[in-house]
Protein backbone atom coordinates (compact mmCIF):
# COMPACT_ATOMS: atom_id res chain seq x y z
CA UNK A 1 0.00 0.00 0.00
CA UNK A 2 0.84 3.83 -0.10
CA UNK A 3 0.17 6.42 0.75
CA UNK A 4 1.38 9.05 -2.24
CA UNK A 5 -1.98 9.96 -3.58
CA UNK A 6 -0.84 10.37 -6.88
CA UNK A 7 0.51 6.71 -7.09
CA UNK A 8 -3.68 5.89 -5.82
CA UNK A 9 -5.24 7.55 -8.10
CA UNK A 10 -2.92 7.00 -11.30
CA UNK A 11 -5.29 4.72 -13.04
CA UNK A 12 -8.11 7.48 -12.79
CA UNK A 13 -5.21 10.09 -13.42
CA UNK A 14 -4.32 8.11 -16.70
CA UNK A 15 -7.65 7.55 -18.01
CA UNK A 16 -8.61 11.27 -17.60
CA UNK A 17 -5.55 12.05 -20.25
CA UNK A 18 -5.64 9.26 -22.39
CA UNK A 19 -9.81 10.02 -22.89
CA UNK A 20 -8.35 13.56 -23.30
CA UNK A 21 -5.85 12.76 -26.13
CA UNK A 22 -6.52 9.39 -27.19
CA UNK A 23 -3.03 8.60 -27.31
CA UNK A 24 -1.38 6.33 -24.17
CA UNK A 25 2.23 7.65 -25.16
CA UNK A 26 1.11 11.28 -24.90
CA UNK A 27 -1.13 10.63 -21.73
CA UNK A 28 1.80 9.06 -20.13
CA UNK A 29 3.72 12.22 -20.51
CA UNK A 30 1.37 14.65 -19.41
CA UNK A 31 1.19 11.81 -16.45
CA UNK A 32 4.82 12.17 -16.18
CA UNK A 33 4.43 16.10 -15.89
CA UNK A 34 1.56 16.37 -13.61
CA UNK A 35 3.76 14.38 -11.51
CA UNK A 36 6.49 16.62 -10.65
CA UNK A 37 3.93 19.46 -10.54
CA UNK A 38 2.26 17.32 -7.67
CA UNK A 39 5.85 16.91 -5.81
CA UNK A 40 6.03 20.20 -5.94
CA UNK A 41 2.72 20.98 -3.92
CA UNK A 42 2.50 21.22 -0.38
CA UNK A 43 0.32 18.33 0.17
CA UNK A 44 -0.82 19.64 3.66
CA UNK A 45 -2.39 22.58 2.33
CA UNK A 46 -4.80 20.20 -0.45
CA UNK A 47 -8.28 19.55 0.97
CA UNK A 48 -9.43 16.73 -2.04
CA UNK A 49 -6.00 15.15 -3.64
CA UNK A 50 -8.17 13.19 -6.06
CA UNK A 51 -9.99 16.60 -7.57
CA UNK A 52 -6.86 18.50 -7.37
CA UNK A 53 -4.86 16.00 -9.65
CA UNK A 54 -7.61 15.64 -11.42
CA UNK A 55 -7.29 19.17 -12.08
CA UNK A 56 -3.42 18.99 -12.81
CA UNK A 57 -3.56 16.74 -15.17
CA UNK A 58 -6.38 18.26 -17.06
CA UNK A 59 -5.00 21.43 -17.19
CA UNK A 60 -1.25 19.46 -19.03
CA UNK A 61 -3.24 17.81 -21.32
CA UNK A 62 -5.19 20.53 -22.49
CA UNK A 63 -1.77 22.06 -23.18
CA UNK A 64 -0.72 18.84 -24.67
CA UNK A 65 -4.30 18.27 -26.59
CA UNK A 66 -3.88 22.09 -28.25
CA UNK A 67 -0.10 21.16 -29.51
CA UNK A 68 -1.42 18.02 -30.86
CA UNK A 69 -4.38 19.42 -32.97
CA UNK A 70 -1.66 21.41 -34.83
CA UNK A 71 0.17 18.06 -35.96
CA UNK A 72 -2.39 16.30 -36.86
CA UNK A 73 -3.34 18.69 -39.43
CA UNK A 74 -0.05 17.32 -41.74
CA UNK A 75 -1.19 13.76 -40.28
CA UNK A 76 -0.78 11.51 -43.50
CA UNK A 77 -4.29 9.95 -43.92
CA UNK A 78 -6.74 8.80 -41.14
CA UNK A 79 -5.75 9.83 -36.99
CA UNK A 80 -7.54 7.41 -35.13
CA UNK A 81 -6.45 6.77 -31.38
CA UNK A 82 -4.21 4.59 -29.93
CA UNK A 83 -5.36 1.23 -28.93
CA UNK A 84 -5.17 -0.28 -25.65
CA UNK A 85 -5.18 -3.50 -24.84
CA UNK A 86 -7.54 -3.89 -21.85
CA UNK A 87 -8.89 -6.81 -19.70
CA UNK A 88 -12.84 -7.65 -20.33
CA UNK A 89 -13.75 -6.73 -17.04
CA UNK A 90 -13.36 -3.06 -18.58
CA UNK A 91 -16.64 -3.85 -20.28
CA UNK A 92 -18.20 -4.61 -16.88
CA UNK A 93 -18.30 -0.87 -16.15
CA UNK A 94 -20.58 -0.52 -19.53
CA UNK A 95 -20.42 3.28 -19.50
CA UNK A 96 -16.73 3.75 -18.98
CA UNK A 97 -16.51 1.03 -22.00
CA UNK A 98 -18.58 2.87 -24.22
CA UNK A 99 -16.72 6.13 -23.24
CA UNK A 100 -13.02 5.31 -23.97
CA UNK A 101 -14.46 2.44 -27.06
CA UNK A 102 -12.29 3.70 -30.29
CA UNK A 103 -15.65 4.52 -31.88
CA UNK A 104 -16.04 7.26 -29.06
CA UNK A 105 -12.40 8.45 -29.15
CA UNK A 106 -12.85 9.10 -32.27
CA UNK A 107 -16.22 11.49 -32.36
CA UNK A 108 -14.29 12.90 -29.44
CA UNK A 109 -11.58 13.94 -31.57
CA UNK A 110 -14.71 16.54 -33.35
CA UNK A 111 -14.82 18.32 -30.62
CA UNK A 112 -12.13 21.17 -29.76
CA UNK A 113 -9.88 21.38 -26.81
CA UNK A 114 -12.04 22.61 -24.01
CA UNK A 115 -15.04 21.24 -25.19
CA UNK A 116 -13.92 18.13 -25.02
CA UNK A 117 -11.93 18.12 -21.95
CA UNK A 118 -15.21 19.85 -20.31
CA UNK A 119 -17.37 16.93 -21.71
CA UNK A 120 -15.45 14.09 -20.29
CA UNK A 121 -15.27 15.47 -17.03
CA UNK A 122 -18.52 15.74 -16.62
CA UNK A 123 -19.77 12.92 -18.53
CA UNK A 124 -17.68 9.85 -17.99
CA UNK A 125 -15.98 11.07 -14.36
CA UNK A 126 -19.03 13.05 -12.99
CA UNK A 127 -16.51 15.63 -11.95
CA UNK A 128 -18.96 18.72 -10.27
CA UNK A 129 -19.15 21.72 -12.52
CA UNK A 130 -17.51 24.38 -10.59
CA UNK A 131 -14.25 22.00 -10.36
CA UNK A 132 -14.19 21.39 -14.09
CA UNK A 133 -14.24 25.54 -14.15
CA UNK A 134 -11.26 25.31 -12.44
CA UNK A 135 -9.49 22.97 -14.30
CA UNK A 136 -10.29 24.60 -17.29
CA UNK A 137 -10.06 28.21 -16.36
CA UNK A 138 -14.02 28.79 -17.40
CA UNK A 139 -16.68 30.30 -15.27
CA UNK A 140 -19.39 27.28 -14.06
CA UNK A 141 -21.72 29.06 -15.85
CA UNK A 142 -19.67 28.72 -19.20
CA UNK A 143 -18.89 25.62 -18.19
CA UNK A 144 -22.81 24.33 -17.93
CA UNK A 145 -23.29 26.04 -21.74
CA UNK A 146 -20.01 24.02 -23.35
CA UNK A 147 -21.45 21.19 -21.42
CA UNK A 148 -24.83 21.33 -23.23
CA UNK A 149 -23.48 21.99 -26.46
CA UNK A 150 -20.96 19.41 -26.42
CA UNK A 151 -23.62 17.24 -25.48
CA UNK A 152 -25.42 17.94 -28.35
CA UNK A 153 -22.28 17.85 -30.68
CA UNK A 154 -21.40 13.98 -29.56
CA UNK A 155 -25.01 12.71 -29.32
CA UNK A 156 -25.40 13.52 -32.74
CA UNK A 157 -22.06 11.68 -34.19
CA UNK A 158 -21.87 8.80 -31.45
CA UNK A 159 -23.17 5.47 -32.45
CA UNK A 160 -25.43 3.77 -31.39
CA UNK A 161 -24.77 0.81 -28.90
CA UNK A 162 -27.77 -1.59 -29.64
CA UNK A 163 -26.04 -5.06 -28.93
CA UNK A 164 -24.51 -6.28 -25.30
CA UNK A 165 -21.38 -8.17 -24.27
CA UNK A 166 -22.47 -11.32 -25.73
CA UNK A 167 -24.06 -10.21 -29.10
CA UNK A 168 -20.79 -7.86 -30.06
CA UNK A 169 -18.44 -10.98 -28.92
CA UNK A 170 -20.53 -13.36 -31.46
CA UNK A 171 -20.52 -10.82 -34.23
CA UNK A 172 -16.49 -9.81 -34.38
CA UNK A 173 -16.00 -13.91 -34.22
CA UNK A 174 -17.92 -14.03 -37.14
CA UNK A 175 -15.91 -11.38 -38.57
CA UNK A 176 -12.63 -13.25 -37.90
CA UNK A 177 -13.69 -15.92 -39.02
CA UNK A 178 -14.85 -15.08 -42.36
CA UNK A 179 -11.57 -12.78 -42.49
CA UNK A 180 -9.62 -15.96 -41.29
CA UNK A 181 -10.80 -18.13 -44.05
CA UNK A 182 -11.24 -16.01 -46.85
CA UNK A 183 -15.15 -16.18 -46.93
CA UNK A 184 -16.36 -13.34 -49.11
CA UNK A 185 -19.86 -14.21 -48.35
CA UNK A 186 -19.44 -14.64 -44.44
CA UNK A 187 -17.60 -11.25 -44.40
CA UNK A 188 -20.51 -9.47 -46.45
CA UNK A 189 -23.33 -10.92 -44.02
CA UNK A 190 -21.58 -9.62 -40.99
CA UNK A 191 -21.13 -6.22 -41.98
CA UNK A 192 -24.27 -3.60 -42.42
CA UNK A 193 -24.74 -2.55 -46.02
CA UNK A 194 -23.93 1.00 -45.02
CA UNK A 195 -20.90 0.00 -43.41
CA UNK A 196 -17.85 2.57 -43.24
CA UNK A 197 -14.29 1.54 -42.58
CA UNK A 198 -11.16 3.74 -41.13
CA UNK A 199 -7.96 3.05 -41.46
CA UNK A 200 -5.05 4.73 -39.75
CA UNK A 201 -1.25 3.53 -41.32
CA UNK A 202 -0.24 6.94 -40.58
CA UNK A 203 1.73 7.13 -43.94
CA UNK A 204 4.17 4.05 -43.06
CA UNK A 205 1.81 0.99 -44.01
CA UNK A 206 1.66 0.36 -47.56
CA UNK A 207 -2.18 -0.62 -48.72
CA UNK A 208 -4.12 1.09 -45.60
CA UNK A 209 -6.72 3.15 -47.24
CA UNK A 210 -5.83 6.78 -46.80
CA UNK A 211 -9.53 7.34 -46.85
CA UNK A 212 -12.38 6.07 -45.55
CA UNK A 213 -14.46 3.16 -47.80
CA UNK A 214 -18.24 2.55 -47.63
CA UNK A 215 -19.82 -0.55 -48.40
CA UNK A 216 -20.18 -4.02 -47.22
CA UNK A 217 -19.15 -5.36 -50.74
CA UNK A 218 -16.40 -2.54 -51.18
CA UNK A 219 -15.04 -3.10 -47.64
CA UNK A 220 -15.24 -7.08 -48.03
CA UNK A 221 -13.06 -7.59 -51.78
CA UNK A 222 -10.40 -4.46 -50.43
CA UNK A 223 -9.96 -6.82 -47.11
CA UNK A 224 -9.82 -9.74 -48.66
CA UNK A 225 -7.83 -8.56 -51.60
CA UNK A 226 -5.39 -7.12 -49.81
CA UNK A 227 -4.35 -9.90 -47.20
CA UNK A 228 -4.26 -12.14 -50.45
CA UNK A 229 -1.73 -9.80 -51.75
CA UNK A 230 0.45 -9.73 -48.72
CA UNK A 231 2.11 -12.51 -50.13
CA UNK A 232 2.65 -13.52 -46.10
CA UNK A 233 0.65 -15.67 -43.85
CA UNK A 234 -1.88 -13.76 -41.93
CA UNK A 235 -3.56 -14.39 -38.82
CA UNK A 236 -6.89 -12.63 -37.18
CA UNK A 237 -6.69 -13.12 -33.09
CA UNK A 238 -9.66 -12.34 -30.95
CA UNK A 239 -8.69 -9.80 -28.25
CA UNK A 240 -9.91 -6.74 -26.24
CA UNK A 241 -9.14 -3.33 -27.06
CA UNK A 242 -10.44 -0.07 -25.23
CA UNK A 243 -12.92 -1.87 -23.70
CA UNK A 244 -14.52 -4.19 -26.57
CA UNK A 245 -14.39 -7.48 -28.54
CA UNK A 246 -11.79 -6.86 -31.22
CA UNK A 247 -9.25 -8.33 -33.36
CA UNK A 248 -5.17 -8.39 -33.47
CA UNK A 249 -4.12 -9.23 -36.89
CA UNK A 250 -0.55 -10.95 -37.29
CA UNK A 251 1.33 -11.38 -40.34
CA UNK A 252 3.63 -14.00 -40.26
CA UNK A 253 3.68 -14.12 -36.25
CA UNK A 254 4.31 -10.50 -35.69
CA UNK A 255 1.83 -7.69 -34.55
CA UNK A 256 0.76 -5.70 -37.86
CA UNK A 257 -2.50 -3.96 -36.27
CA UNK A 258 -5.63 -3.71 -34.11
CA UNK A 259 -9.44 -3.70 -35.40
CA UNK A 260 -12.02 -2.11 -33.30
CA UNK A 261 -15.86 -2.41 -34.37
CA UNK A 262 -19.17 -0.34 -33.74
CA UNK A 263 -22.07 -2.73 -33.87
CA UNK A 264 -25.53 -2.42 -34.24
CA UNK A 265 -28.25 -4.68 -34.60
CA UNK A 266 -26.44 -7.67 -35.02
CA UNK A 267 -23.64 -6.29 -37.67
CA UNK A 268 -21.31 -4.37 -38.22
CA UNK A 269 -21.20 -0.52 -38.85
CA UNK A 270 -18.45 0.91 -38.59
CA UNK A 271 -14.63 -0.63 -38.80
CA UNK A 272 -11.61 1.13 -37.45
CA UNK A 273 -7.94 -0.32 -38.41
CA UNK A 274 -5.22 0.63 -36.60
CA UNK A 275 -1.92 -0.33 -38.40
CA UNK A 276 0.49 2.68 -37.63
CA UNK A 277 3.62 0.97 -35.88
CA UNK A 278 3.97 3.56 -33.59
CA UNK A 279 0.39 3.32 -32.18
CA UNK A 280 0.87 -0.18 -31.68
CA UNK A 281 2.84 -0.56 -28.51
CA UNK A 282 -0.06 -1.06 -26.08
CA UNK A 283 -1.06 -4.19 -27.19
CA UNK A 284 1.07 -7.05 -25.58
CA UNK A 285 0.45 -5.35 -22.39
CA UNK A 286 -3.37 -4.54 -20.25
CA UNK A 287 -3.92 -0.95 -19.50
CA UNK A 288 -5.34 -0.04 -16.15
CA UNK A 289 -8.27 1.96 -16.49
CA UNK A 290 -10.29 3.56 -13.70
CA UNK A 291 -13.29 5.95 -13.28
Amino acid sequence: MTDDAFVTHRPLLFTVAYELLGSAADAEDVLQESWLRWNAVDHARVRDERAYLVRIVTRQALNQLRTMSRRRESYVGQWLPEPLLTSPDVADDIELAENVSIAMLTVLETLGPTERAVFVLREVFDVPYDEIAAAVGKSTAAVRQITHRAQEHVAARRPRVTADRAEQEAVVARFLAAVNSGDLQGLMDVLAPDVVSVADGGGFVRGAARHPIVGADKISRYLLGGLAKLGLPFQARPTWVNGHPAIRGEIDGALAGAISFAIEDGRITRIFSIANPYKLGRLDEEAELAR
